[in-house]
Order: structure tokens, then sequence, then C-alpha cells
């Protein structure tokens, strides 16, 4: 039976450990030089309806050094961006490459084309969810302070797609997380519902201070994303005091890291000396997308 990355939440912590597991093997294996070509022979097809940096990196160089091809499909130039139904281009998709990255704007239309395809799906990023990112981010913690567990997770700034999976993170795994937004700014009402059922331990608050006291990871994003650039001064001004600078992270611990998933807006979310300093793991961060999507990749597709 084929199994999607569609969001945290559809998998087990069990699961996802075994992801992080490989994800280590392979990475050893990449800083070693050693052949790793468990997809050779095989392609991803990469559907882009958002603009990438990372995501499209991370995913061709990954597909290459499993030995398989990634292939770069701009909605703009196909069928999608006139209008053909996604159940059409699963199905079609489906039967030329052996799985689908797709980054674009709605989750319904990632879960539509899981639901058509019989191929893996991976959720590059959607609006609701980022579930890529944040399992780079959590090996990143588990890579400098040897595990999630017993730590305290910081998130100021956007209710949005990045905050979404870190409350879904907080169910799958059991660890406690602290969310700070603007008011009228707060994550997505369904997902910190369906985490409180599930029992996560996750603290809601207007109050960054209150947020990152003590805390020992602290994470940010931008404060308009993709498709919100319309609201970039007014979001300026709800946002002002909700920037990860140097007296939030001396309220946080003193052994505290620093996560952005970037880009980033230097100076807005976080200053240029937080993100350039002794806390920063960020670009470690953005590395580590390459080897866990890889592992990602191995795990539904091998």
């Amino acid at each position: 039976m084929k199994k999607d990355f569609l969001s945290l939440s559809d998998w087990t912590r069990e699961d996802l450990d075994k992801i992080f597991e490989l994800t280590r093997e392979l990475k050893q294996k990449q800083k070693q030089g050693q052949r790793h070509h468990q997809l050779a022979g095989q392609t991803l097809g990469m559907l882009f309806e958002k603009s990438s940096t990372r995501t499209r990196v991370s995913f061709e160089v990954g597909m290459f050094q499993l030995g398989g091809h990634a292939l770069f499909l701009s909605s703009g130039t196909t069928q999608m961006g006139r209008g053909e139904p996604i159940q059409d281009t699963g199905r079609v998709m489906s039967r030329y490459v052996d799985g689908i990255m797709i980054r674009t704007f709605s989750q319904e239309l990632v879960e539509d084309l899981a639901r058509f395809s019989t191929i893996p799906i991976i959720n590059g990023l959607t609006d609701m969810y980022h579930p890529c990112q944040l399992m780079a981010d959590l090996f990143t913690v588990i890579e400098h302070k040897g595990s999630y567990e017993g730590q305290v997770f910081c998130w100021i700034g956007d209710g949005n797609n990045m905050a979404n999976s870190w409350i879904n993170a907080a169910a799958v795994f059991g660890f406690e997380l602290r969310v700070a937004t603007p008011a009228g700014y707060e994550p997505e009402t369904g997902v910190c519902e369906r985490a409180e059922q599930a029992g996560a331990k996750v603290l809601y608050t207007n109050d960054p201070f209150e947020a990152a006291r003590g805390a020992d990871v602290l994470n940010t994003d931008v404060w308009a994303s993709m498709g919100q650039e319309e609201e970039q001064e007014k979001r300026k001004q709800a946002f002002a005091g909700f920037q990860i600078n140097r007296e939030i992270v001396e309220v946080a611990d003193a052994e505290c890291i620093v996560l952005h998933c970037l880009p980033a807006h230097r100076d807005e979310e976080i200053t240029d000396e937080v993100i350039e300093g002794g806390h920063s793991v960020v670009f470690d961060e953005a590395e580590n997308r390459l080897h866990v999507q890889k592992a990602i990749m191995v795990t539904l597709m091998q």
C-alpha cells in the first residue's frame, strides 16, 4: 500500500523517528562520499505553483545523490496552469514517474492529488503545512541537543503553515511547545483543536517573552508569507515586538538554539545579530532539508 507525506499528523512518532535514523545514515554516507543509490532509475516529478530555492534545490540534488532523476514542472508551463483537473494530472503522472513532490497553495489540492495518484505524494509546502521543513528542524535539534525529548520549543510570529506544523509535531512527538502570535494572527483553530484532542502540550500567548522564557529552541518565520505581500506594511505594524532579538534570546535558556526556515527578512522577524550569532543553527537547518528529504523519499519510494 502506498504511503504519502502530506502532514506530520498522518504519521506515528515511531515511523518519523525511523526517518530520522535513516537521515543520520544518509547524511553520514554523503559526508564520507559513499554511494547510496537507493532510488537508482527512479524519477521524482516536482510540481511548483509557488517559487522556491531550498525546496527545489534540495529535492533535485537529493534525487541525484540517490541515483535517480528529478523533473522540475512549473504550473505556468504545464496544463495545471491552464486548468487541468488535479485528478487528471495525478492519474497521468502516476504512469510516468515514481513519486511527486508538490509545492502549492491549497492543502486540499495536495490531498486530492494523493487520492487520485497511485504513487507517493510529498507535500513540499502548502498554506496549511510545511512538514518537510519541520522534519529538518527537528533533525537539527536532535543533532545539536541530542534529542527533541525534554526540550521546550518556542514559536514567535505568524500563526502560519510553520506554526501549524509545529503544533502537529507537538502532538505527535510529545514535547512542550509555546506559540506567541499577535492577536488576530493565531494558528488555524482546527489544527489547535486536533492537537489538543491528541494530548499536545501547547501554550498559546500574545506575549513573546512569556513564550521564550527558559525555552531551549527559538523559532520564527517571515511576517508575510507568499501570497500575503500586499499585507506587508499592515503586518509590520501588527508584528512589532514579535522579533527574535538579543532581548528574547537573553530570556531563553542560556544554551538555546535559534531556528528560521528561510528566507529571512533580516531585522524584521529576526535580527541580523541573532541569525549570525552563536545561538543560530539556521544554516545547519537549511542543509538538513537535503538529508531529511532524501530519507523521506527513500522511505516512500524504495
